[in-house]
């Protein structure tokens, strides 16, 4: 049997997703779990959150975790989600500017106010709601119609520097990236465990995923 480790480091409703994958999970164990050799130990690893990301990477230093998902990063399936997305890139401009994980080039910027949508309505900050994302080529698309809706909840998106990185995108009046994805790594916007059918088909992927093009050699994230 195949497991799952959630990273619990107390921000979002980890019962949530992992709900969730235990839906779709086959001879799959899900734990939620903060400890370092479960994660470690885990043939795949989701990093989920909500909230700021100043109080994330304090926690995420202060508890050893950093380490551990940059750890997880270079050698087997992760997916982050939301918060756990952002986490993932250079830096962000949320709690007066933050360092991040730095396993994504790229920066996490606030949506800017006062925007006019085609209608000529003020777009509301955050984005909420349904949203139709544009895919990129990816196993994690698999059984999954392109511009599908999917559930968003956010203040922040993501800024990639690489192009060959962007998985999906979604427009809010521009389009911004809401999917990330490198070698053995995929990252969402978006809440697959709040997205009913499609988020669902998007987790079932995730744990038939082997990691395309996973580096066994020790190679360190970027």
């Amino acid at each position: 049997m195949s497991t799952v480790a959630v990273i619990d480091y107390g921000m979002g409703n980890l019962h949530s997703i992992a709900k969730a994958l235990q839906k779709v999970a086959i001879n799959t164990e899900i734990i939620i779990t903060k400890d370092a050799r479960e994660i470690l130990a885990a043939d795949r690893v989701v990093f989920p959150g909500v909230g700021a990301i100043g109080n994330c990477m304090t926690v995420l230093i202060e508890s050893g975790l950093a380490e551990v998902i940059k750890e997880v990063a270079n050698n087997k399936p992760l997916l982050g989600i939301c918060l756990g997305m952002q986490a993932l890139l250079s830096a962000s401009e949320e709690s007066q500017g933050v360092e991040c994980l730095a396993i994504f080039s790229g920066q996490v910027i606030h949506f800017p106010k006062n925007v006019i949508d085609a209608k000529g309505a003020v777009l509301k900050i955050p984005h909420m709601g349904w949203n139709q994302v544009k895919q990129q080529p990816h196993p994690l698309w698999k059984n999954i119609p392109d511009n599908s809706r999917f559930y968003f909840v956010h203040s922040y998106y993501v800024q990639a520097n690489n192009n060959k990185d962007i998985a999906a995108t979604t427009d809010y009046p521009e389009a911004f990236t809401c999917a990330l994805a490198k070698e053995n790594i995929f990252s969402v916007q978006f809440h697959p465990e709040k997205s009913q059918t499609v988020g669902l088909q998007l987790l079932k992927n995730f744990l038939a995923w082997n990691g395309s093009n996973i580096q066994k050699s020790g190679k360190k994230a970027t």
